[in-house]
């Protein structure tokens, strides 16, 4: 790559995309699952945007990638061992503890992975510091990184930040992400909107039914 050519909305191509979904758990996306947030009611700002924007934004997306042949990875917060010992000093003080035993540490199907996609188990916010992804990337040829999913200023800034610098032309899926309050996402959207390239699903789903059409 030419740096000098290239900008953050580049077009992406083919062998090279890969759509990650960030921390698409039950425990965070079921009303009733979270401990840390038992006063939300299924009403909730939270809740209500998930269920109603993030989610099928993510199946759109999820299935534009399956069909062009993109990868498609996800990563959840779990522990590597029952009782949470392996996991971040941060994690340890919040605290945030999801067992591997534990099914509600799980995604929901439909945005959950299908077929031999890769899901990697994380105990940081960032996916870049606690798993193996990199190498990952890496190894699967991957140069335009799409980023969606929860939260925004938390996991999903993390992931956009770490992946931008090392090296990926990311993209941020706005309306596939969330945050607990509207000012919250608008807020990280805006704070690392330098690392990556922010579009919508509309876009980005487009993108990559055009990389089938390639084939």
């Amino acid at each position: 790559m030419n740096a000098m050519t290239l900008s953050r909305d580049a077009p992406f191509e083919r062998g090279k995309t890969a759509l990650l979904l960030v921390d698409m758990q039950r425990i965070w996306l079921e009303p009733g699952l979270d401990p840390a947030h038992a006063d939300w009611t299924a009403d909730h700002y939270f809740y209500r945007t998930c269920r109603e924007t993030v989610i099928p934004n993510q199946v759109r997306l999820l299935q534009a990638a399956r069909a062009s042949g993109v990868e498609v990875l996800h990563t959840i917060i779990q522990s590597l061992t029952e009782d949470g010992r392996d996991r971040s000093l941060d994690h340890k003080l919040t605290p945030i503890h999801i067992p591997p035993s534990l099914p509600e540490g799980l995604p929901p199907p439909e945005v959950g992975p299908k077929g031999d996609e890769i899901l990697l188990p994380k105990t940081s916010s960032g996916v870049f510091n606690s798993t193996n992804i990199d190498y990952l990337l890496k190894n699967l040829g991957v140069t335009y990184l799409v980023v969606a999913g929860i939260l925004t200023d938390q996991c999903v800034d993390m992931t956009v930040r770490d992946g931008a610098d090392r090296g990926y032309l990311v993209t941020c899926v706005a309306d596939a992400c969330a945050a607990p309050t509207p000012e919250r996402h608008a807020g990280a959207l805006k704070a690392f909107g330098g690392y990556c390239w922010v579009a919508d699903t509309a876009t980005v789903a487009d993108r990559f039914a055009s990389l089938k059409a390639e084939a």
